[in-house]
């Protein structure tokens, strides 16, 4: 049986307990050793009952995703779980399954197996396949719509959202909930139903309702995939798996399942869903900084400045139990500010993300102020003021004079250079980017910028930071506007230039979204506010090359007062709502601007809007990994699908154009290169991977294992 599954006796129940840590994944070995226990039980004529229990903190929490992604790459599927999971049901002497931390896919599809199910109050169950663009493979939605019901077995499998204990006890999913140990009360359960019949999931039919009854549940599930899932196709064969448990016998929608299953393992979308999976991973490690590096505990936390970022930061922090300081300069300012927090936080309860007395416990963590003398104790300060250099590098200058020696100074700038600012105090060691995106209090993603001479304990600790935080940190170099603003500028450049020669506004944003962004670069622009892009161009531009062609048309609407979202009226109007309404007046204004400029006008194919956009980003990309201010080219994924709402089933820009595969991108970057003159010259990561004919990928992969060569 091994180390993965050991098999002990409790009296006369049999004890199987699963110790694969971290997760107790299904990998190779665990099935196996769960056969061959169950046939010990079998065979034990003083055994009456067995306990299928987890060692370490939780159950099963699913398939080994690593040997997932070897099968999506065509590697032969084994035996998988079916005849493990008949195996366990069909045993002449009852198993319990004792749930605690999580039963997931593969381990819920055991569970389930299972003649009955125990769990702890905290545990969870649920069948997140959907998330990595597969679905359940293991009878998982054939037997789930048996114990709880259809509409919840769709909501499931479709959503991949976990569920906890009390409500999987109350839908008939968990037999008992367990107060006190697990395995006592498991045992305990075991004998009590020793002497009664044995249920088999698979011949409960008394949930699965008629199909009249079930037809509108469909209807209504597909409907919602297809809205809150855009594009995604695992969500839609969930669905169709669960619906064939009410159509056909058990074996007949096992192998519907089957079928369907194996169709979303080999969709690029779920080699994309798993990529993303692994890169958010590969993130954390950073090659120069070892995994035992030294952290600076993080106990208390300022924020300078209360608007939009500072306040969402604030938030951010107090919600992980950090007090913190908020500082701003006049009364009346912090007073708005706290009124913001105040109302976020409201939002969110009305939402029901937090409870009253969870907002109630962080609002007394935020302490407003207007002075810096506070700070002095504090182990961390993130900057959170107006986006100028002067401004920034007077706050630095204070801070270094006040904060004890030892506490990190970060600034949230999204494009300025944070060596300037460190040579603003006495510590450039202990100065570093944090790159928070708006609203920071949801955004998922943190830049991490590293200066020139950021300490590797202050590096390492900012990463164990955002976790905290529950953000995904990504260490990035500083160059200007970092990665994400880096690649931003391009992408947005490419999307008013096709408004100047042809396009409108609806049609470059709707070809964007139709791609599976979440929303159009244009309507992004009207949302953060078309003046911040515009004050940066204006900060920036004794670094344009001169005789190169800028885009104009979005500085044109500022000059007129046209903002954005913020003042009703941007490249789209505003209603009270603000609902954006598309405005001809724009199209015609951006028409009458191109002649004066003797642009030519003409029909742009969507095809071409969705290259040009993307390309740019991959283009500049290309260059930014070379120079290595991106570690790998997953980083820059994670960046996209987390910051600038890329969509996670391609995989981030530089994945998606290792599936277009690099020589079209690089013939196509070349084609508009010849059109549009110097900015499309192609980087020249680009041009050698495509004559090598390799991915961003691998030579990431190499790269790495270059820099682990020269480290260790």
């Amino acid at each position: 049986m091994g180390d993965l599954v050991q098999f002990t006796k409790s009296g006369n129940i049999g004890v199987i307990t699963i110790n694969n840590p971290p997760v107790n994944a299904l990998s190779p070995g665990v099935p196996e050793g769960i056969s061959e226990s169950i046939d010990q039980l079998h065979k034990d004529d003083g055994l009456k009952a067995a306990v299928l229990i987890g060692g370490g903190s939780t159950f099963i929490a699913g398939a080994d995703i690593k040997e997932l992604a070897k099968m999506a790459l065509g590697k032969p599927r084994g035996a998988g779980l079916l005849a493990l999971l008949s195996k366990i049901e069909d045993c002449s002497k009852p198993v319990v399954a004792a749930i605690h931390g999580t039963a997931l896919g593969g381990g819920m599809e055991i569970a389930m197996a299972c003649h009955y199910r125990v769990a702890v109050r905290s545990a969870k169950v649920g069948q997140p396949e959907v998330k990595l663009g597969i679905i359940p493979g293991a009878a998982g939605t054939q037997r789930l719509p048996r114990l709880a019901g259809i509409a919840k077995a769709v909501e499931m499998c479709s959503d991949g959202n976990p569920m906890a204990a009390p409500e999987a006890f109350e839908l008939g999913i968990i037999d008992k909930l367990i107060e006190g140990d697990l395995l006592t009360g498991a045992l305990a359960f075991a004998h009590e139903i020793v002497a009664k019949p044995l249920p088999k999931t698979r011949e409960r039919n008394n949930k699965l309702g008629a199909p009249e009854q079930n037809a509108p549940i469909f209807a209504a599930a597909r409907e919602n995939a297809r809205r809150k899932y855009r594009g995604l196709i695992a969500p839609l064969a969930a669905i169709d798996a669960v619906e064939a448990a009410t159509r056909m016998p058990f074996e007949v929608g096992c192998q519907v399942e089957q079928k369907l299953f194996a169709d979303c393992l080999v969709s690029l979308q779920a080699k994309a869903l798993m990529h993303v999976f692994f890169a958010e991973r590969e993130v954390a490690k950073i090659p120069d900084i070892p995994k035992d590096a030294s952290l600076i505990p993080i106990k208390t936390a300022g924020v300078v400045g209360a608007g939009t970022m500072g306040g969402g930061i604030s938030m951010v922090l107090a919600n992980a139990g950090i007090p913190v300081l908020v500082k701003e300069a006049d009364q009346a300012t912090l007073d708005r500010g706290m009124a913001n927090i105040q109302k976020n936080y409201a939002n969110s309860v009305k939402r029901g993300r937090f409870t009253e007395q969870f907002v109630e416990e962080r609002l007394k963590l935020i302490q407003p102020t207007l002075s810096l003398d506070g700070f002095a104790s504090v182990d961390l300060v993130i900057e959170a003021v107006f986006e100028g250099m002067a401004l920034k590098k007077e706050v630095f200058a204070q801070l270094d004079k006040i904060c004890k020696p030892g506490a990190i100074l970060a600034s949230n700038t999204s494009t300025l250079n944070i060596d300037e600012i460190a040579s603003a105090t006495s510590r450039p060691p202990f100065v570093i980017g944090t790159h928070f995106f708006s609203p920071a209090n949801v955004m998922r993603l943190l830049e991490i910028v590293r200066g020139k001479a950021t300490s590797k304990e202050v590096i390492a600790t900012c990463m164990q930071l955002s976790k905290k935080l529950g953000k995904v940190g990504v260490l990035v170099g500083n160059c200007r506007g970092f990665v994400g603003n880096r690649m931003f500028h391009p992408y947005m450049r490419e999307s008013v230039f096709l408004l100047e020669e042809g396009a409108t506004v609806e049609e470059v944003d709707s070809a964007l979204y139709d791609f599976g962004l979440a929303m159009g670069p244009l309507a992004v622009g009207d949302l953060a506010g078309l003046d911040v892009g515009w004050r940066i161009r204006k900060e920036h531009r004794h670094l344009e090359k001169p005789g190169i062609r800028q885009p104009f048309a979005g500085d044109r609407l500022c000059e007129m007062g046209r903002f954005g979202q913020k003042n009703g009226a941007g490249w789209y109007k505003y209603d009270e709502n603000r609902r954006a309404v598309p405005d001809p007046e724009v199209t015609a204004l951006v028409r009458k601007w191109a002649a004066e400029a003797k642009i030519p006008q003409r029909q742009i194919s969507r095809e071409e809007i969705v290259d040009r956009c993307l390309y740019a980003l991959v283009n500049e990309g290309a260059r930014i990994l070379e120079e290595g201010y991106a570690l790998r080219s997953g980083d820059i994924d994670i960046i996209y699908i987390n910051g600038y709402g890329f969509p996670a089933h391609r995989g981030g820009p530089m994945w998606y154009a290792d599936t277009v595969d690099l020589k079209n991108v690089y013939s196509r970057v070349l084609e508009f290169h010849k059109l549009h003159g110097e900015l499309w010259e192609p980087a020249p990561l680009l041009n050698q991977l495509a004559a090598q004919g390799k991915t961003f990928a691998v030579y990431s992969k190499e790269q790495r294992n270059f820099q682990m060569a020269g480290l260790f």
